[in-house]
């Protein structure tokens, strides 16, 4: 169709020639002048010149949707296409550059860049690091979290190769959440269904682990409640904080916990005062159940025979972190028929606790060790019929249940801070018996449901 209108404008300006020989020169030269202009006009007007200029205007143009260069100095975060790499356990920079085909001289740049470049090599395992890459696999910019607040950018200029570095600082925000429940099966699901998480329940579990064996003393009917903190960055949920006050009932007993800041740090205090941390963990775990309690005459499932059964057994997997009870000196780290790999531990006044059948040990005779330090992993070894910890608590020679025996007491906050502590604990104490589990509510709208 444009070939067609091209054409009809080419025929539309074609000129006759002229015969300027043909021409009678009879007239003054002022007339011959004249002519002579005329004719350069036409013969101007009849260039194929000027044909393509009125071919242009002709022509129409598509305009694209959108503009086929963006102007914007850098481009905005939303567009940028992220490979987001979680760094695993012996895994380095270096590695991670080869598997993404990217050279060693560009590593070597950038972590020469500035100082804020160098943060990437401490990187850790669990970190992520992010890399954008151009169509062709090259090196566009990557990212990396510093910290909770901080962001590392490192951007590759495209056209000199210029290596520059940004950090980015994100606001976090505290929401501070109240939590209660009752537990009907384990303490996981009634967390669950309190709108916890698993990790939260755990925090929950360790603030008491002096005081209650979550393996093992917990009770249908059990219940606690909390308040505690969640993290919000940019306004999205980023993970839970720390548990401001807390309380759990256990078999009856009713157990309160504040946390305060001491000065050397966030504890936990119970209403009095006192550190909830004492010298010994009720379990030297965190999780799994006991398979057989503390009993002194027990039949034994290898030896077919009554034997006495001087502590706990713990049945979990095989390799579960075995922990420390209380500070102490490591008296015997060996491997015998009967114990298997096995720990003893000496603490102060006339304590001594025992860990067997460990698959592997990992302290060594004379070493100090700090409460809550893993000094092996459950296994198998010895006289055993299957997965456990055998644990035992010895007060001056003589075999006590673990479980039951008398603990020696925390020691409490400074008199200078007990004032402080009490007019910050005191109302936080009473939310928490405001939001408690009503059970004998519980217990009439459970009737009601079975009645019905």
């Amino acid at each position: 169709m444009k070939r067609k209108q091209a054409q009809a404008v080419f025929k539309s300006s074609k000129k006759p020639s002229v015969d300027i020989a043909s021409i009678q020169i009879k007239k003054a030269p002022l007339i011959i002048l004249v002519a002579l202009v005329a004719l350069s006009l036409l013969y101007a007007f009849s260039n194929p010149a000027v044909d393509r200029v009125i071919q242009h205007k002709n022509i129409q143009l598509e305009i694209p949707a959108s503009p086929l260069l963006s102007l914007a100095a850098n481009t905005p975060e939303d567009n940028v296409s992220w490979k987001e790499i979680t760094v695993k356990k012996g895994q380095t920079l270096s590695s991670i550059f080869d598997d993404l085909d990217l050279s060693q001289t560009l590593l070597y740049n950038i972590i020469h860049a500035n100082k804020d470049a160098k943060l990437l090599t401490k990187i850790f395992p669990g970190a992520i690091i992010a890399f954008s890459l151009t169509d062709d696999g090259a090196f566009s910019q990557l990212r990396y979290n510093i910290s909770e607040s901080q962001e590392l950018f490192v951007k590759q200029d495209i056209a000199d190769l210029q290596i520059t570095t940004e950090i980015i600082q994100h606001t976090t925000e505290i929401n501070v959440q109240t939590a209660n429940g009752m537990i009907t099966g384990s303490l996981f699901n009634a967390g669950k269904k309190a709108g916890l998480t698993d990790a939260m329940v755990m925090k929950l579990a360790a603030i008491f682990a002096w005081d209650v064996d979550f393996i093992l003393d917990i009770r249908v009917g059990d219940s606690f409640s909390l308040i505690y903190e969640q993290i919000y960055q940019d306004g999205e949920f980023l993970r839970d904080g720390k548990i401001i006050a807390a309380s759990f009932t256990n078999q009856g007993d009713t157990y309160k916990a504040i946390a305060f800041d001491d000065g050397n740090g966030v504890s936990y205090y119970n209403p009095e005062g006192r550190n909830m941390k004492k010298a010994f963990l009720r379990a030297p775990l965190n999780f799994s159940y006991i398979s057989s309690n503390f009993n002194p005459k027990r039949f034994h499932p290898v030896q077919k025979r009554i034997k006495a059964h001087r502590g706990i057994d713990y049945a979990a997997p095989r390799g579960t972190p075995v922990l420390a009870a209380g500070d102490g000196t490591v008296i015997r780290s060996a491997y015998d028929k009967y114990n298997g790999n096995h720990v003893f531990i000496k603490h102060p006044n006339g304590i001594t606790t025992k860990y067997l059948h460990f698959t592997k040990r990992k302290v060594k005779k004379g070493q100090r060790v700090k409460q809550g330090k893993t000094i092996g992993t459950v296994g198998s070894t010895g006289m055993v019929t299957g997965a456990h910890l055998h644990y035992e608590f010895v007060l001056n020679g003589v075999h006590r249940n673990p479980r039951t025996v008398k603990l020696p007491k925390a020691s409490p906050l400074a008199k200078s801070k007990i004032s402080a502590y009490l007019a910050y604990a005191t109302p936080l104490l009473s939310q928490l018996d405001s939001i408690s589990v009503d059970k004998v509510a519980v217990q009439k709208q459970k009737n009601l449901k079975q009645e019905s």
